[in-house]
């Protein structure tokens, strides 16, 4: 996402189909597209700032696993012919792309992808054909990965933008890994980050990360919602400090970091792991100015009560304007989006299918 052009579009992926909604940089009104890829899964829709090129992660009963294209701000979408596939001969068969992820500005043509069963992929053509990454998807820990309840998913993906060979990638449920020499090997990285799951609470890999990010100005400083908790890491993952004495609940899926205040942080809790609704029956949306110290309750807008509320890992993202603007939808099809940094909160659209992910992007 970048800050330039003078339209901003709401990327949705959802059960039924992938869905964008346009409006100007003042947000104020929005108009919607027709659904694209309508019937299918759509996990994830990403924009690629460099090349202008939006991509779509796209499942289908019938079909299985694809990866759609638009070279035209989402107005047609084309099929790749050669979307990540394991290789011949490879026991494991890829279910689902979750996360894609567009390369650093001085990668041209660089994309990344997250998929089902955990693992990543890498296309140096822009998308047109993938490689995976093996020293990932086969590491030495692969035996003590397992699946969460959404499957063995890697999703996260956080690229360091000034030191080219690191970056970190997170997995449901095997924890967060970082590389620093450009994927040759990989390093867990979940000191202090509970697995309350698992017979040893604090174990090397088995936590089960549902969202990963960090500020590009800061990138060593990373932030996580956990199945058991919030956390933050001030060293690039070495050690993990516990944030959750103020929130609600330990429990959520999303994640968002300001795009100018790196230490300015969104989450929205949820009841424990079996329940996977919003607290209480209230919809709320919280955060902290102050790296997860202190987190402050975000509700103005939304229902108090009666509300029970699941939002998914992909559903929540922020735009670059300069007071910016925060979004998410939820498992039973509401897009919400703030136009003050989460003091006060407006439905978008309702009544779509369950969405899967929001992504925003500026042309």
């Amino acid at each position: 996402m970048t800050a330039t052009g003078s339209s901003l579009a709401v990327l949705v992926g959802t059960r039924k189909g992938g869905f964008i909604f346009r409006g100007g940089i003042d947000r104020r009104s929005w108009t919607a597209d027709e659904p694209f890829s309508k019937g299918n899964q759509v996990h994830h829709v990403a924009a690629d700032d460099r090349s202008g090129r939006w991509f779509a992660a796209v499942s289908s009963e019938i079909w299985g696993s694809a990866l759609w294209v638009s070279d035209d701000r989402g107005r047609n979408w084309s099929e790749i012919k050669t979307p990540p596939r394991f290789a011949d001969g490879d026991e494991r068969s890829l279910k689902k792309i979750w996360n894609i992820r567009p390369g650093r500005p001085a990668e041209k043509d660089v994309i990344y992808a997250g998929v089902e069963p955990a693992a990543l992929f890498r296309s140096a053509d822009n998308g047109e054909t993938w490689t995976e990454i093996e020293s990932l998807g086969k590491h030495e820990t692969r035996d003590k990965w397992f699946p969460g309840a959404g499957g063995l998913i890697a999703h996260s993906i956080v690229l360091h933008p000034s030191i080219p060979n690191r970056m970190w990638v997170a997995i449901s449920a095997a924890g967060t890994f970082r590389t620093d020499d450009g994927g040759k090997s990989w390093v867990p990285r979940n000191k202090g980050v509970r697995a309350d799951f698992l017979p040893d609470p604090f174990p090397p890999v088995g936590q089960c990360v549902h969202k990963l990010v960090a500020h590009p100005k800061h990138p060593d400083v990373l932030f996580q919602q956990n199945h058991c908790g919030v956390y933050r890491s001030d060293n690039g993952g070495d050690d993990w400090v516990d944030l959750c004495d103020n929130l609600p609940a330990r429990f959520g899926f999303p994640m968002a970091v300001h795009p100018h205040k790196p230490q300015t942080v969104y989450v929205i809790p949820e009841e424990s792991d079996q329940a996977r609704v919003t607290v209480g029956g209230r919809l709320a949306v919280w955060r902290s100015d102050d790296g997860g110290a202190a987190w402050r309750e975000l509700n103005k807008g939304l229902p108090s009560r009666g509300s029970y509320q699941n939002v998914l890992r992909e559903a929540m993202a922020v735009d670059q304007q300069p007071t910016a603007g925060i979004y998410f939808g939820t498992a039973t099809g509401q897009l919400c989006g703030s136009l003050d940094e989460g003091e006060s909160w407006q439905v978008i659209a309702e009544w779509l299918p369950p969405i899967y992910s929001v992504e925003v992007a500026t042309y």
